[in-house]
């Protein structure tokens, strides 16, 4: 755990701060001069990729320390409860179903006690699979349709959400984040975050996979236009659920193609190759005129940029062991994760 003792300052909690959103939250929020309380059992990111900053404090640990250290966490000036922390892995997750909703839904139950307990504001990143086969662009107006267990343990964490506010009345923002990108990405994931996984095979010198024929389509979003909207939400608009992500969506094949085009910049000789198609959406991107109208949400997410930035980020990071998972149920399950 952390040295102690806090100061107090004006404090957010980020769980999964080592993740994408969480690492890039919390250095834009130390920026902002508030002081970040960051958790996460490392189960995702690394250590070494923290922020080193005085007001940055981390426990090594999963979301229920904010019940087993409850007296210290509620001594602090906390502003509001980023949840991030989670496993998005919406392909594999019916060969992990326990795993899935333990650690998606279960362990979101804490975050949920401590926030009404503390009457603290809690913001929780949901993902567009609540949407499931709704038509894209997805709109927040569209009733929920989940089909994998990713997405249901997602919408679950929004009903008990919105039930905790119907009765005790706490105060949260959902936020519907979808296949955002940049630094500080785990490559090291075998079964998500698949611009990551395509940079790391480049880098690996092994074939670009590609479920099916790339033909499906998603929008990849720069994480740093997301993080000043994070920031509004602290203090205003309760109570709502926002998409956020970018406008323009691409072919995952056409994806792959920019991979490959600027992977050669840097030296490599990348390649593609399709593999089994997996059980998935075939489109799925949203539509952000909510968060356009309502929170000044502006995009301008430059895909070939964000994919050389992190080609070259990619580079400078140690090798490290890509992660596996011990499979629940494995009847059917693709070749390429046997």
């Amino acid at each position: 755990m952390s040295p102690q003792p806090f100061t107090q300052k004006s404090t957010v909690i980020i769980t999964g701060v080592a993740g994408l959103l969480g690492n890039n939250l919390a250095r834009y929020l130390l920026q902002r001069n508030y002081q970040v309380v960051g958790i996460d059992d490392l189960s995702g990111g690394y250590l070494d990729l923290l922020p080193t900053h005085p007001d940055f404090f981390f426990f090594q640990d999963d979301v229920s320390v904010l019940d087993s250290e409850f007296s210290k966490f509620r001594s602090l000036k906390v502003k509001c409860v980023f949840h991030f922390a989670a496993y998005a892995a919406e392909g594999l997750s019916p060969f992990i179903r326990k795993f899935n909703y333990t650690n998606n839904l279960i362990k979101s139950i804490d975050v949920i006690n401590f926030c009404l307990k503390t009457q603290t504001k809690l913001i929780f990143a949901s993902s567009m699979a609540v949407y499931g086969n709704n038509t894209a662009p997805f709109r927040e107006s569209q009733t929920c349709d989940p089909i994998d267990p990713y997405g249901i343990a997602k919408f679950a964490v929004e009903l008990d959400i919105k039930q905790a506010h119907s009765q005790f009345n706490l105060n949260y923002n959902i936020i519907r984040p979808h296949n955002v990108i940049g630094i500080y990405q785990n490559i090291f994931d075998r079964y998500r975050n698949v611009l990551g996984i395509f940079i790391r095979n480049v880098i690996d010198e092994v074939p670009m996979l590609i479920y099916g024929t790339g033909e499906q389509k998603r929008a990849f979003s720069d994480v740093k236009f997301m993080l000043p909207i994070f920031d509004k939400l602290i203090t205003s608009h309760s109570n709502e659920t926002f998409n956020l992500g970018a406008d323009r969506e691409i072919k995952i094949l056409d994806l792959a193609k920019k991979v490959l085009e600027i992977g050669k910049v840097f030296g490599f000789k990348p390649r593609i190759e399709l593999a089994e198609k997996r059980h998935e959406v075939e489109d799925a991107f949203c539509d952000h005129s909510k968060a356009k109208e309502q929170l000044g949400y502006k995009d301008e997410t430059d895909i070939d940029a964000i994919i050389s930035d992190m080609f070259e980020w990619s580079i400078s990071q140690p090798k490290r062991k890509v992660k596996s998972i011990e499979y629940e149920y494995d009847n059917n399950i693709y070749d390429y994760w046997k």
